[in-house]
């Protein structure tokens, strides 16, 4: 039975290693947020999964019900102590790839087997206790129950135990005498530990300061004890041929799919966490509808996640913002002053999107979204010395890329293109494409100087970034639904710095 806790069954195609992130990661700093969530979990790989869109509605809602299920604290428990015995016993098969001698790597073996028994059977018997209800841990459950019954699991659990208890049972006696070891078999002699102990026990005088020397503790072996274990081996040929057979028989013990699932499930974990930090500092996530179909969408209370990571760790305030789209409505135009929160805005529409395309929660108390088929970004870049293009052929000839790709399907955000040519040639270009996306029917959000394109048609919705009415260079970063009124606050600005000409002049002498 193949089993993904990731992947829906039919979306089982999609598990493949994708290293490189999508080219939009950056332009909304997707980049960002998938560095912060994965932060401390990097043993499991996890920005591959990050970059792996699902194909529809039904493989959503399943890493939904997932997400939502590890809600449920008797699971997440469970999930925890599986994670933290299949880090200890990768720690144990670290430790028998970097040691030196044979028997004490057979050891390390023997006792890896012996937790990776304890852990699946802990597993099997936690998942039952768990009231589970979604799809996927539902199909866990029945795959570690049937493999915890399986003949080769249990013969697994029955050679290790009676291996380690016949080890465990192995007793031998060492003489030491002029710097020479001898190493024989124990026959019943005294143990004198226990005499010696009580004779000294009258010194006792109470809580006193302890001078026992303190020696690091670890896995390693040197010579001596190896050559000492080496002698045990040769007086116990029989259980340690045993140990080697075992050793030999079980090489590849774990189950790949207990080992995948291992590292999948911690997609779910990392996010969580990670949302978990900031659901304590106020800011509210929710699951989304998602369509494939109808781009009527809405977000109410949405924020840029990456950015309000930043500002949750300075304790400083987190502007949240609202949208809306409806009937015939696909672009947002974002108009209003610079550094008034636009790009933010833009930035959020596409994190939203994307997060709810890989089955995440999203920043917001509500919210419905598309189900994209690919996301474009066009964001202004520094000029290319290497390609010799001018900054304005090189917004066309990516914007042209983008709208040769694009579908009806797809949704672009466009952040402040055209800034470097005339505004009646960025005017007359800004049309031209939004009437192709026009045409496209698809959703997009362009960030623009240009209020003109507000209001070019049903198609189009007019967003303005605000400012504090009584103070116009104070932004209020909220973005909110009105027609563009075309101002700029740029005297404001210049007269709180004092930078207006009859400020200059009265502080400059003639």
């Amino acid at each position: 039975m193949s089993f993904s806790i990731l992947f829906a069954e039919h979306a089982g195609h999609l598990r493949r290693e994708i290293r490189e992130e999508p080219a939009f990661f950056r332009d909304l700093n997707l980049d960002q947020i998938v560095e912060a969530i994965t932060a401390g979990k990097q043993e499991y790989d996890l920005k591959p999964f990050f970059y792996i869109a699902l194909p529809d509605e039904e493989a959503v809602r399943y890493r939904q019900e997932v997400m939502q299920e590890l809600g449920n604290q008797t699971l997440l428990a469970a999930i925890r102590s599986f994670a933290d015995n299949m880090r200890a016993i990768r720690g144990y098969l670290g430790s028998v790839e970097k040691l030196y001698y044979h028997y004490h790597k057979a050891g390390w073996f023997l006792e890896a087997v012996d937790r990776y028994c304890a852990a699946v059977t802990r597993l099997a018997e936690d998942l039952n206790a768990a009231g589970l209800r979604s799809r996927g841990f539902l199909a866990f459950r029945e795959y570690v129950a049937a493999y915890a019954r399986a003949e080769e699991f249990r013969a697994l659990v029955t050679e290790t135990r009676e291996l380690k208890a016949e080890l465990t049972a192995i007793r031998y006696c060492l003489l030491i005498k002029d710097g020479a070891i001898k190493v024989r078999h124990y026959e019943a002699e005294a143990d004198y530990s226990v005499d010696v102990e009580e004779t000294f026990a009258k010194f006792k005088q109470g809580a006193v300061q302890d001078y026992k020397a303190k020696f690091a503790s670890g896995v390693g072996m040197n010579h001596i004890e190896a050559q000492i274990l080496d002698c045990v081996a040769q007086l116990n040929p029989d259980s340690f041929a045993r140990l080697d057979a075992f050793c030999e028989k079980y090489s590849r013990f774990p189950d790949e799919t207990l080992v995948m699932f291992d590292r999948e499930v911690q997609f779910y974990m990392a996010y969580l966490e990670h949302t978990d930090q900031l659901k304590q500092a106020g800011l509210r996530f929710c699951y989304p509808q998602l369509s494939a179909t109808c781009k009527e969408i809405y977000n109410y209370d949405g924020f840029d996640l990456a950015l309000a990571a930043q500002l949750v760790g300075r304790k400083a305030a987190v502007v949240c913002n609202d949208f809306h789209l409806q009937g015939r409505e696909r672009i947002i135009v974002v108009t209003g002053p610079n550094q008034g929160g636009k790009t933010t805005f833009a930035r959020t529409f596409g994190q939203l999107h994307y997060l709810a395309g890989l089955g995440c929660p999203v920043p917001g108390r509500q919210a419905k979204l598309f189900l994209c088929d690919r996301l474009f970004t066009h964001f202004e870049k520094e000029e290319d010395i290497n390609n010799l293009r001018s900054k304005l052929q090189d917004d066309l000839v990516r914007i042209h890329d983008i709208l040769d790709r694009a579908t009806a399907n797809s949704i672009i955000i466009m952040n402040e293109i055209f800034t470097s040519t005339t505004l009646n040639d960025a005017v007359l270009l800004g049309r031209k494409i939004m009437q192709r996306i026009m045409e496209l029917d698809l959703l997009c959000v362009c960030v623009t100087f240009i209020d003109e394109l507000a209001a070019l048609s049903e198609q189009t919705v007019s967003m303005v970034s605000t400012v504090v009415p009584d103070d116009p260079a104070r932004r209020t970063y909220r973005i909110v639904r009105r027609p563009a009124d075309g101002l700029a606050y740029a005297i404001s600005i210049a007269e709180k710095y004092r930078l207006t000409y009859r400020l200059l002049k009265e502080r400059i002498p003639s």
